[in-house]
């Protein structure tokens, strides 16, 4: 009988968050992962804002003229309004990635909904404007999760490298990202290691990676521009 409990729920479970995520990502159902292979990358920034590491990337974005978008917690968002707001003023997107960082997978659909749209309500309370873009935190989906979101255009990535591991190294990280350049690349990375199986001193070592990776992608004639743009010249082709 026990055996017969946990093999329903397992399939349960596979059918609820596992198998949808797998369908979703693979056949990009309604999903943006990449734009057009010219000369423009969108970088992409999860987890935070974080009090240290959200103000440093900022100033170092400011510092090469590159265009990002920040997939905020809505509870830290509202713990450091400062620093959503600046992204907003800076020219960068602002998008949702919960109200707090929590895993699809184990989200009935009213709480996924109180998620998306509790993170979307702490945005627009910030920044004034209305977000436009979601990605779900770990990027997994549920049954529900594109009916739930219908109201955004929810964000992938082309590029992840792992930058959550301050172990990796900033030499590592760099050649990496140096590695995975090209055009119409959307950028997954991280400001904040505060979430379970991250480093916290991981962004730091993502700086300096991604300052070597700017100038290096600048040299070669890539322009790090915003998803709109990158969305729109996807749309063009």
């Amino acid at each position: 009988m026990i055996v017969l409990i946990v093999s329903l729920f397992l399939l349960l479970f596979l059918c609820y968050g596992i198998l949808p995520t797998v369908l979703i990502r693979t056949f990009s159902l309604r999903i943006m992962k990449s734009g057009d292979k010219d000369f423009r990358i969108a970088l992409t920034f999860d987890d935070g804002p974080h009090p240290v590491y959200t103000e440093k990337l900022l100033d170092l974005l400011r510092s090469y003229h590159a265009s990002a978008a920040f997939f905020v917690v809505g509870e830290r968002a509202q713990r450091y309004p400062h620093l959503v707001e600046r992204m907003s003023k800076e020219g960068h997107a602002v998008g949702i990635h919960h109200q707090t960082h929590s895993n699809s997978w184990f989200l009935l659909p009213h709480r996924l909904r109180e998620e998306i749209s509790g993170c979307a309500q702490s945005i627009k309370k910030i920044t004034g404007n209305a977000p436009m873009y979601y990605r779900p935190p770990w990027g997994r989906f549920n049954l529900f999760s594109l009916s739930a979101s219908r109201a955004y255009k929810t964000i992938m990535w082309s590029s992840i490298n792992e930058d959550w591991k301050a172990s990796l190294g900033k030499e590592k990280l760099a050649e990496r990202l140096k590695k995975d350049l090209g055009g119409g690349r959307i950028y997954l990375l991280h400001d904040s290691g505060d979430n379970p199986g991250a480093d916290d001193e991981a962004p730091a070592v993502m700086l300096e990676a991604l300052r070597e990776f700017l100038e290096f992608a600048q040299q070669k004639g890539y322009r790090f521009v915003s998803l709109e743009e990158l969305k729109k010249n996807n749309e063009r082709g």
